[in-house]
């Protein structure tokens, strides 16, 4: 699997990230998709091959390694760490519009149009809101594939001999799986780790929510928007003389208040 398309995409959406968000991509990359190239495919290699039981029974060892490893570890893994990362492509992709858009908008009203946005290189408007989806929707892929894990492989245990009557076996049979230990290590790292990521997700969901409301129930923010559209009337040079028309004030270009996508 090509690992370094995905570190690219994430990559792009550091410069977007807070403090959190760049922690969190550190943790994936170092810990988690680093530990899973040069570590864990290879521990799980050999899971099927030396999964011995002992009955010469024909199809007994299958069905009974199907029962207790319905899904591999390591590709249940890989689902994980590329539908976790997916939400980032949300967040390329819109910051691809706006430059898109701005693109635009200056070829049809020249280079020194006022910008679309305030500043590209900050969430605003629906940035905001794809940012904050993706996370949320990050904390919920790793919170779906622990359950999933939880409810497999029994609080991600991994022992030694398991019992196995499971038809066409005989009777009850012993199974043992190969480097027991070698593989529990891994699979606790490898939940550990994701429990970290959703904890560094919603820790940084409450970072920008709370931010966002300071900024809003700020008083600075409410002079700022009693400044931009104050009440006003016409003063005496303002009222129209014998007919004469009142001159019309520049409009100001639409600025990223939140408003705009």
């Amino acid at each position: 699997m090509n690992w370094a398309f995905l570190q690219g995409l994430l990559s792009g959406v550091n410069k977007y990230s807070t403090a959190l968000g760049r922690i969190w991509l550190s943790v994936v990359f170092i810990f988690r998709v680093l530990v899973y190239v040069v570590a864990a495919e290879d521990v799980w290699d050999d899971e099927q091959k030396d999964f011995e039981c002992n009955t010469r029974q024909p199809g007994c060892t299958n069905v009974c390694y199907d029962e207790f490893f319905p899904v591999s570890h390591v590709r249940l893994w890989a689902l994980q760490l590329i539908l976790v990362t997916c939400p980032s492509l949300l967040v390329v992709m819109h910051v691809a519009y706006r430059e898109e858009r701005e693109r635009k908008h200056r070829l049809k009203h020249g280079p020194n149009a006022p910008p679309l946005y305030s500043n590209l290189g900050k969430k605003r408007g629906g940035l905001w809101w794809t940012y904050l989806l993706s996370l949320i929707f990050k904390a919920a892929v790793d919170s779906a594939f622990l359950y999933i894990f939880h409810r497999l492989y029994q609080d991600y245990d991994m022992p030694r001999v398991v019992a196995c009557s499971v038809e066409p076996c005989p009777h009850t049979v012993n199974c043992y799986i190969s480097r027991p230990t070698e593989k529990k290590v891994f699979t606790y790292f490898m939940v550990a780790t994701a429990a970290v990521c959703i904890l560094l997700n919603l820790s940084e969901v409450a970072y920008l929510v709370g931010k966002r409301c300071l900024e809003i129930f700020s008083p600075k923010h409410s002079r700022r928007r009693g400044d931009t559209c104050p009440p006003y009337s016409l003063s005496h040079a303002e009222h129209p003389q014998n007919g004469d028309s009142v001159p019309m004030k520049a409009v100001p270009a639409a600025v990223d208040t939140g408003m705009f996508p």
